[in-house]
């Protein structure tokens, strides 16, 4: 198998094995809620320390990471910052920030990466799906650095995502898209979720012969290629005969196109003479199997987060390009259930919260986060944006709202006053809730959106979270000599970990009489209080 070869890989393959371990500290004055541990938390410190730090609870936990690191563009300011004992890794502290000059970026960013992403592996749960955001610069290299870390056989899907909405005016050829790389531990692909069906594909579903088991759409019968048992000539209600087209066969056996039919199932057009087709019944519909060609008018573009951030924090915000809450909110969709924990150890802007706390108020889930974001700007802009969304934030602009979205296709020209009614329709029934409304045709689609000019209070989503920031590394040395005394939480969820390899349980502990909790193969107990005497 091809290796990945990169300076400094033999300085970092271990490197996450001796970044030490730091406790939690809880903030309550920047909280909302009561602290713990256990809920929802952002986190202030290196994203490499802070994953080390939440091995101890969450090893093995997390249902979902989505990470957005830096894309290595050369003009991001980004640093290679990490302690390695290594002199050629401590020449690169000095040649800081990385820059479009500096001949060894792209093995800057590698090593910078390597040592996350292990411990990111090592957090994921058993069928767990990782999601990783990039574009051109280094998405070659994250790709291999992924295959050797989860392993070539892990890899999901490159979802190509439209990022943008009109062509770079600077540049004779420029990006549209950027990449979200998918891997996945266990049985991860199969435990994907199919995308709810939207209000513009349920009206594809009609029901024009009254079939008891309601609206319906259809789909061809035929399947590419060539199956002996699947080569057999149809006889249609009226009498016509067809063979499956050139190249083709049918999409299933005889016996099972008889008991499909015998059921009602297949369509053979109003006057019973058309090539068959199956019925798929909204009823029974399992939702819209997702691919990996994300449009803008499906999950939003750059312009449209920045829409968003402006919105709620103010004109004032460090981020040209920060993640959409459509893309997020599709991903959760797909990789998450109404339980699941889901982790962001790039955080940036948070819009990984936002779309945690607006897939729970949407469908009333529990689902967790985990944001973890080493700037500064941790707490006034990345924490404070859940605050906003928690509690509802003021807004003066237009708010603007999508009403319908319909694809234009031939069944679209076949019946052009169906769309023109729909859209007359909204006009008469929601035009009093707006200023006005907006029709456009545009990419192949009708859009029809209502806008409004307002100054009020938007309502908050709900929920709550706990604000931490990394303590004073763990030394078995100084607490045997009195030197640092973590308390009895710290160093139990440490040693926990440290013995059994898995996430200590907080609930199960009992310090009254020692005990820390129940492993897979183990009780542990611990002795132990923060005082010199004892």
């Amino acid at each position: 198998m091809p290796e990945l070869q990169f300076k400094g890989k033999e300085f970092v393959y271990n490197h996450h094995l001796t970044v030490p371990y730091r406790p939690l500290e809880m903030d309550a004055k920047k909280s909302i809620g009561k602290p713990n541990l256990n809920g929802n938390l952002i986190i202030h410190g290196d994203n490499l320390h802070a994953l080390k730090a939440l091995l101890p609870l969450y090893a093995g936990k997390v249902e979902c990471i989505f990470i957005d690191p830096p894309y290595n563009t050369g003009n991001e300011g980004w640093c290679y910052n990490d302690n390695v004992n290594s002199p050629m890794m401590k020449e690169w502290l000095s040649s800081n920030p990385v820059t479009i000059e500096d001949g060894l970026r792209h093995d800057k960013w590698c090593a910078m990466m390597y040592p996350r992403l292990k411990l990111l592996r090592e957090l994921l749960s058993e069928n767990g799906s990782f999601w990783m955001t990039i574009d051109d610069n280094e998405v070659h290299h994250a790709r291999a650095v992924l295959d050797d870390v989860f392993g070539q056989d892990r890899f999901i899907a490159c979802v190509v995502w439209q990022k943008r909405t009109s062509p770079e005016s600077r540049l004779r050829l420029g990006a549209a898209q950027d990449y979200i790389l998918v891997y996945g531990n266990g049985q991860a692909r199969d435990g994907l979720r199919k995308l709810s069906i939207t209000e513009e594909q349920a009206a594809e579903f009609v029901n024009p012969d009254d079939d008891p088991r309601g609206a319906w759409t259809s789909t061809d019968l035929s399947a590419q290629g060539y199956r002996p048992n699947q080569m057999y000539k149809i006889t249609t209600p009226s009498g016509a005969k067809y063979d499956p087209p050139p190249g083709r066969c049918w999409g299933t056996i005889e016996s099972e196109y008889l008991r499909l039919r015998a059921e009602g199932r297949m369509w053979f057009g109003v006057k019973g003479d058309a090539r068959p087709r199956i019925k798929t019944y909204l009823d029974e519909s399992e939702g819209v199997s997702a691919w990996t060609w994300w449009t803008n008018s499906e999950v939003g573009d750059n312009q449209e987060s920045k829409k968003e951030v402006m919105r709620i924090l103010g004109p004032d915000n460090p981020f040209d390009y920060p993640k959409p809450l459509r893309l997020l909110s599709r991903i959760i969709a797909i990789a998450t259930d109404a339980g699941s924990l889901i982790l962001d150890s790039f955080a940036g802007s948070g819009t990984t919260a936002h779309a945690v706390l607006h897939a729970n108020m949407k469908d009333g889930g529990s689902r967790r986060f985990i944001l973890v974001e080493g700037e500064d700007y941790a707490d006034k802009v990345t924490a404070e944006r859940v605050r906003l969304v928690i509690k509802g934030y003021r807004f003066e602009g237009t708010l603007k709202e999508e009403l319908l979205r319909q694809a234009i296709s031939f069944n679209t020209l076949k019946s052009p006053d169906k769309v023109l009614k729909q859209v007359d329709a909204i006009e008469n029934l929601d035009g009093h809730r707006f200023d006005r409304i907006k029709k456009e045709v545009t990419g192949g689609e009708v859009i029809v959106s209502g806008e409004k000019k307002i100054t009020e209070k938007v309502e908050g989503l709900g929920g709550e979270f706990t604000f931490c920031t990394l303590g004073d590394p763990l030394d078995l040395d100084k607490i045997l000599t009195g030197k640092s005394l973590p308390d009895y939480a710290a160093v139990g969820a440490w040693l926990f970990h440290t013995a059994t390899g898995e996430a200590l349980s907080t609930s199960k502990v009992r310090k009254s009489n020692w005990y820390l909790g129940e492993s897979t193969a183990y009780h542990v107990w611990l002795i132990y209080k923060p005082d010199l005497d004892f």
